[in-house]
């Protein structure tokens, strides 16, 4: 007995980005930086009720060599921003940031000199999830709106091969291209 395969001879035709981008959304390892009450919440999310595995996002890496989302969870004060800043520039590019409550979007209620007014002073944000603290269930739309923001990037197989000397090789190359053409016009 022979089976028909309704998608033909198994062919898929797709572009190098976008199978590096859905892997890339589809696998993200979050860093969490769970500096108040808001990592209560961010430990909720990773629970069964929730399940965050369903994105591909269950494994919570303590290392941020590991890691290429960051959840940064609470009040961030000025000492802690500097572990928080050095935590982010071992993460390996590409890299991502969620600030997770007001705490760590905007400081929160804590308008006293010891507390961060934000984390973007010092880290790039990809995503803000507003509440004090929020539940979980934002954080999981905080991690969908990462997923779209990197399955809608370009060149980003590229750039997962390319060193800089070698971008800056097609740069050049691509600016001798572009004076060949002018000069031919």
């Amino acid at each position: 007995m022979s089976q028909t395969n309704p998608f033909g001879d198994g062919f898929l035709t797709t572009t190098m980005d976008a199978i590096t981008n859905w892997a890339r959304a589809n696998a993200l390892w979050p860093m969490p930086m769970g500096l108040s009450c808001c990592a209560i919440e961010m430990m909720a999310m990773a629970g069964p009720k929730y399940d965050v595995s369903r994105f591909g996002s269950e494994v919570f890496r303590m290392s941020p060599r590991q890691s290429d989302l960051m959840i940064v969870a609470g009040t961030v004060t000025y000492k802690m921003s500097h572990v928080v800043k050095k935590i982010w520039d071992q993460m390996p590019d590409p890299k991502w940031c969620i600030a997770m409550g007001a705490c760590s979007s905007s400081g929160g209620m804590f308008r006293s000199y010891p507390v961060v007014q934000g984390i973007d002073q010092f880290i790039p944000v990809d995503v803000y999830v507003p509440g004090c603290p929020p539940r979980p269930d934002a954080v999981i739309h905080a991690l969908m709106e990462i997923q779209e923001k990197i399955k809608n990037q370009r060149y980003s197989f590229r750039d997962a091969i390319l060193t800089e000397e070698g971008l800056a090789k097609l740069d050049k190359l691509a600016d001798a291209e572009k004076e060949r053409m002018s000069i031919k016009a």
